[in-house]
């Protein structure tokens, strides 16, 4: 019994022995990453170069890594950026200058609210528990180290999710310009990855309602937030909402996907996707009183061409509003060829929440209209729900 009891104890000396090799070892590698052992991140001043016949020149960033049982779960809420600086780079005004991109008005909401909410810290006050938050980026400025200004950036440092960034640049002039040359693809670096954080929640649970619907009229899949739970059909029509009042305020949450036939390119033009959109909700969306319908602001439309699941989407962001009657939102939608069908299916999300900021909500519904996977795509072997990661580098 007395030698059980020994082997026992040396067993568990050992095990402790072994795990503290492991955080140890976790926790070197991570703090070489912060200091700058970072991935680059490698393609060039555009995320994305596409045409309307599909073709891209993104390339794809490297891999999620899967979290270790050591990993704790990061802190934070989504779209919330922890920004490290030194004192130097406080005084400079570098702080001050990333700040202002990180916390630039969202495009397509029609009241002012930053694309993400952001705390300024001195790189002295980066404690443990700080480093812990979901998205890190830091200001590394040093002639006597760097003599261009590169982006980079790890994964799952501390914590997971998330990302760990730094800008490194020679001077405060250099890194000045490449936050101006850059401004719109950091700011699309971090959103993609909220994006893709919220698709993994929705792939672990989602609104099965909508989805069995979007399968029967559309022969095609989609995930959507449970919340939505409301779910209305019609021709080639399926709408799911949520009603209900936050702050005694009323919030509606929605999301539509509707298709027509394709022509051709012609097809995506700003004018002919507002005419087809007025006409869709005109006759599936009512107001509150007879005459009254949903229809697209005139003059607030953001019209780009992206690139979804490797081939060719328009994405358009802009404002809603019911006719003659005081309401109205913004929305987001992207409309993509299923070229099996020879038809346009447009996938949207439109939030009301008057006075209210709508940021967190509306991304939150943008990111489920990136998971439609259309019929020709239902059976690959390999599909990535994921949106593709915004890649930056210098100049040459």
């Amino acid at each position: 019994m007395i030698m059980k009891k020994f082997i026992l104890k040396v067993c568990m000396m050992l095990l402790a022995v072994m795990v503290t090799v492991a955080c140890g070892g976790r926790a070197q590698k991570a703090g070489n990453d912060l200091d700058g052992g970072q991935t680059e991140v490698k393609t060039a001043s555009q995320s994305a170069k596409t045409t309307k016949s599909g073709k891209t020149t993104k390339k794809k960033a490297n891999k999620k890594k899967k979290k270790s049982v050591f990993t704790p779960t990061s802190a934070g809420s989504p779209y919330e950026i922890l920004l490290v600086g030194g004192a130097e780079d406080f005084r400079t005004g570098a702080v001050d200058s990333l700040y202002a991109v990180l916390t630039d008005d969202v495009a397509g909401v029609a009241q002012s609210e930053p694309s993400f909410k952001v705390i300024r810290i001195n790189q002295g006050d980066l404690s443990k528990t700080l480093r812990l938050c979901r998205n890190i980026i830091q200001i590394k400025i040093d002639p006597s180290l760097y003599t261009k200004a590169r982006f980079k950036y790890s994964r799952d440092v501390y914590a997971a999710p998330q990302l760990v960034a730094t800008i490194q640049a020679h001077d405060v002039v250099q890194f000045n310009d490449f936050l101006t040359d850059n401004h719109d693809m950091i700011l699309d670096f971090f959103t993609h990855a909220e994006m893709n954080r919220q698709i993994d929640l929705l792939k672990e649970d989602h609104q099965p309602h909508m989805q069995e619907a979007i399968r029967k009229t559309f022969g095609a899949d989609m995930w959507i937030p449970v919340e939505l739970n409301k779910v209305i059909t019609g021709r080639h029509f399926v709408w799911a909402r949520c009603q209900r009042f936050v702050k005694r305020v009323e919030q509606e949450l929605n999301i539509v996907v509707y298709s027509y036939p394709y022509r051709d390119v012609n097809t995506f033009t700003e004018a002919y996707f507002v005419r087809k959109r007025d006409s869709v909700m005109k006759a599936n969306i009512p107001g509150p009183t007879e005459g009254k319908y949903m229809m697209t602001t005139k003059g607030f439309n953001l019209v780009s061409d992206e690139v979804v699941h490797k081939h060719y989407a328009q994405v358009v962001r802009g404002l809603w509003n019911i006719k003659d009657y005081d309401m109205g939102g913004p929305f987001v939608s992207v409309s993509r060829v299923d070229e099996k069908n020879q038809r346009v299916v447009v996938a949207e999300a439109f939030v009301y929440f008057p006075n209210h900021p709508k940021r967190d909500y509306l991304r939150k519904l943008e990111a489920a209209l990136y998971t439609l996977r259309l019929p020709d795509e239902l059976d690959l072997e390999k599909f990535s729900y994921d949106l593709d990661e915004i890649i930056i580098t210098p100049d040459n």
